[in-house]
């Protein structure tokens, strides 16, 4: 079995770092992979290093013709069984031919860009009913869902960050998009007056978000940490993890918080909707609702056995679904159905 994959993806996104987990995953499963990234600082590196052959182009948008006819070129000289591409810029990047193409959706997307792509596939089961309710047949449109990285890390010194060691911590993750919905917690932080909060990654809003904090005098009470990639480290660092998107199409930073046994408070969008059963595996407060959200995460801090015991659920959940063996499996049962080949 022989797949090749391609991602034309940004420096940093859930999809983009699940393709980093999964392409040397599928590598350790037996699967033969070669890989066309867009150029990217270490992405090519890890995965050469990894045992991918990886080459990296400009992919440089719609008139840029020299990226897809590398694209064909690759497909014509691997002879791959199956072409995986990820999200609209690669699956777009695909040529008309004859080897089995699917294209892999990290959201709600225009299938404009999938017209080329023989399956297609969701990483939630609300993203493969949207597939099929757009005119996808169900026996083109596939759920398969994601996998993190569950290895522990020792907890970041909060004296680094100028962050007091008795007080709770709470945890916010995600490009500072207006997606996020970070304002909602810095909104919520001004009912949860005991404790800190870490905001970590980068994007358009990180001014208005600072702006924010300033004009809810909770500046020194919030730290803005950048984009990290020692994600256990923060995980192992909080108390409680915060996800206040308004749109989050599926939610890995979830199972990441799942994965490293912390407690979640989530707004309900999308993604942790169909993670969370609420008061099971996480608490749940509606999107755009600071004092709901506070009151969720007041909750949390009250009762400390609430909190182990959410996670312990949800520890549990994110083992039997979530973990790199069944995911690796569903993506082998995958090519072997799509190209009636064994993988193994």
């Amino acid at each position: 079995m022989k797949v090749l994959q391609v991602m034309a993806g940004a420096a940093q996104g859930g999809a983009e770092g699940f393709f980093e987990r999964l392409v040397p995953a599928l590598f350790r499963a037996g699967i033969d992979q070669t890989a066309i990234i867009r150029k990217h600082p270490y992405r090519g590196a890890e995965l050469t290093a990894a045992g991918i052959p990886t080459t990296e182009v400009r992919f440089g948008g719609p008139l840029d013709l020299i990226s897809k006819r590398q694209v064909k070129q690759a497909i014509d000289q691997e002879k791959p069984d199956l072409v995986l591409a990820w999200m609209n810029r690669g699956a777009d990047s695909l040529p008309e031919c004859d080897t089995i193409t699917a294209g892999r959706l990290g959201g709600y997307y225009d299938l404009k860009y999938y017209r080329n792509c023989d399956h297609l596939i969701g990483n939630t089961p609300d993203l493969r009913d949207y597939l099929v309710k757009s005119g996808v047949s169900p026996e083109r449109a596939w759920y398969l869902p994601n996998f993190v990285d569950d290895r522990i890390a020792p907890p970041l010194s909060r004296a680094e960050f100028d962050t007091p060691e008795d007080v709770p911590l709470l945890l916010c993750l995600g490009r500072l998009h207006v997606n996020k919905g970070f304002d909602t917690a810095l909104h919520a932080l001004v009912d949860i007056p005991a404790a800190h909060l870490w905001i970590a990654g980068s994007g358009p809003e990180e001014h208005a978000l600072k702006a924010l904090a300033n004009q809810l005098k909770i500046t020194e009470r919030v730290r803005f940490l950048g984009w990290r990639r020692d994600m256990a480290a923060m995980m192992a660092s909080a108390d409680v993890f915060v996800c206040s998107s308004r749109h989050e199409p599926l939610g890995n930073i979830v199972i990441e918080a799942w994965a490293h046994g912390l407690p979640v408070a989530a707004c309900a969008s999308q993604g942790p909707t169909q993670l969370i059963e609420d008061g099971r595996t996480g608490l749940l407060s509606a999107i755009d609702d600071p004092s709901g959200l506070a009151s969720q995460i007041n909750r949390l801090l009250a009762d400390p056995t609430l909190g182990v015991d959410l996670a312990g659920e949800a520890a549990a959940e994110f083992k039997s679904t979530y973990s790199e063996g069944p995911v690796v499996q569903h993506y082998l049962d995958f090519f072997q159905r799509v190209t009636g080949k064994d993988p193994g």
